[in-house]
Formats: structure tokens, C-alpha cells, sequence
């Protein structure tokens, strides 16, 4: 399987009635149906009928674990002391100046909360981090993480709450993700050099196997070729229409809502690194209100 994917809507949650047309209703179809394994077959369980699958994570199998192709699913996190483990699900072209979508849930220790971390690249270069801390439990039960990419906006989505957009910004000379084609990923891997307070707390692999479940596998895009930078009904499709080219009143609060509660890290207030707030921020109203 090949699918390269240039406008998506992950959105299996819709916030009401206020985003207009509705898209496709999602189909819970068994994973097997869309998406397929990169590698470390034997660490893979499917349930349901393949309408589940659970990724474990073993010192056998050190670094990335798995990639799936998937695009707006249902998950649980890894359980228990997680530290040291990443579970992502991200957006990726295949070349040296790849763009990217990301989302990175960051391990943690038994009792602290999960800090999930939202990335784009665009030319190759990241450095647009944001964390925030999740208002859940998400080992508890499954949740709904999507992503709404066309030509106006990148929104992340945790259930009904957007958290995030990068707007196309192209009038200030800011690159935005929307050239090249992108496979989608989600894995289970090793990253305690970093991923947990700064890399201060490791791995204990007496804890494995680090388990992550995921359901409800639902694509709703258009197909590209390699080399189109557009899709052939660009324009007509559902989420190009006006509806989903910003968000709306209530979206905009709820995105308040997570920057003022559980915003913990945002690149564009981190003056260390970046003497000039890059332009972009004020545009996504990533910044504090009195900036």
C-alpha cells in the first residue's frame, strides 16, 4: 500500500451544529481494511476482529516500534510508569526537506499526568513545539485525536477541543505544509534521551511490555500522486468550503480555554530561543493576550 494523502480532515468528533456541512460520518473499519504494519510483526495484537489493535513495546525492540497508516483513530495510552516511551501519531513527506504534522505523547511516571506535544515542519525544519497537559486520564479510555489539514489551516483536535492551529501564513514568507504529499504514521517507541523531563527519568524495562491501544481507524482525504501538489477536485471537496477555513466563536474559546489552563510549553514565548517571536504566532493567536 502507497496512499499519499495532500488535504485531510481527521475530525471524527465534530463540535456541534456551528461547523456547517458535516463530512463523512467516520466508519469504524478493522485496521487491516486501510493500513498495514512497517515492521515488528510479532508485536502486534489484533481484537475485535481487527477493529483494535494494541502495539507493545519490549527491550527487544529498542527504537521505533511500528508505523500504521491511520489518520483519525481512538486511543489509550501506555499505562503505568510510561517514562522514557513516545507514542505518536504523525503526518510525514518522504524527503530530506519533508514536511510534518506531529502528535507526541511524552511518557511519564506512575501518578504524574501525560504531556502531549504538537510539532509542524515545513522545508525540513521543526522548532514549533508546543506542550500542554491533558484535563484526562488517557490510559483510562479511549480518546479521539484528529487532525483538519487543507490550504487554510492545520488544526489539532483532542476530542471536541482544538488545541492547536498553524494557519497558512505563505503572505509573511512563512512556509506551510501543503506541497507534497504525506504518509500518515503512528508508533510506539523509545525515546529516553528526551522524552521525559528532559531525559532525567529513563526507561525502567522491567515494567515491559509497554502497551498502546488504538480503534477506530477512519480516513477521509484525497489520493495524490507523487508529484501533484493539488488534488484533482480541489475546491469541491468538504473541507475546503468556508466552514473549515477558520474556526469558529465557540472553537476559538475552547482553544483559549486549553492555552490558558494546560499550556505548559509554547515555542513562541520561549525568548532563549527565539529573540523575535516568529511571525506566525500572533496569526495563530498563539501568544498571551497583553503581548
Amino acid at each position: 500500500m502507497g496512499f499519499k494523502w495532500m488535504m485531510m480532515l481527521v475530525l471524527c468528533v465534530l463540535i456541534g451544529g456551528s461547523m456547517g456541512a458535516k463530512p463523512n460520518k467516520p466508519i469504524d473499519v478493522p485496521f487491516g481494511r486501510n493500513y498495514e504494519p512497517s515492521w515488528a510483526f510479532d508485536h502486534i495484537k489484533y481484537l475485535n476482529g481487527g477493529s483494535e489493535i494494541q502495539l507493545s513495546l519490549d527491550n527487544r525492540t529498542v527504537k521505533r516500534i511500528l508505523s500504521i497508516w491511520a489518520l483519525c483513530y481512538a486511543h489509550k495510552m501506555v499505562a503505568g510508569d510510561s517514562a522514557g516511551t513516545v507514542t505518536a501519531f504523525y503526518l510525514s513527506s518522504q524527503n530530506s526537506e519533508h514536511d510534518e504534522i506531529d502528535f507526541e505523547f511524552l511518557g511519564n511516571k506512575t501518578g504524574e499526568p501525560y504531556i502531549l506535544q504538537t510539532n509542524v515542519y515545513t522545508g525540513g525544519k521543526g522548532d514549533k513545539e508546543q506542550r500542554i497537559y491533558l484535563w484526562f486520564d488517557p490510559t483510562k479510555d479511549y480518546h479521539t485525536y484528529s487532525i483538519l489539514w487543507n490550504l487554510y489551516q492545520i488544526v489539532f483536535f483532542v476530542d471536541e477541543y482544538p488545541i492547536r492551529v498553524f494557519k497558512n501564513n505563505k503572505n509573511l514568507g512563512i512556509k506551510f505544509p501543503f506541497d507534497q504529499p504525506m504518509k500518515i504514521y503512528s508508533s510506539l517507541w523509545e525515546a529516553d534521551d528526551w522524552a521525559t523531563r528532559g531525559g532525567l527519568e529513563k526507561i525502567d524495562w522491567s515494567n515491559a511490555p509497554f502497551v498502546a491501544s488504538y480503534k477506530g481507524f477512519h480516513i477521509d482525504g484525497c489520493e495524490s500522486s507523487v508529484n501533484a501538489k493539488f488534488c484533482a477536485n480541489q475546491g469541491k471537496s468538504w473541507w475546503d468550503q468556508k466552514e473549515f477555513q477558520d474556526l469558529d466563536t465557540t472553537q476559538w474559546r475552547l482553544l483559549r480555554r486549553v492555552r490558558d489552563k494546560y499550556t505548559i510549553y509554547n515555542y513562541c514565548t520561549d525568548k532563549k530561543r527565539f529573540s523575535t517571536m516568529p511571525k506566525e504566532c500572533k496569526r495563530n493567536r498563539d501568544v498571551p493576550r497583553n503581548s
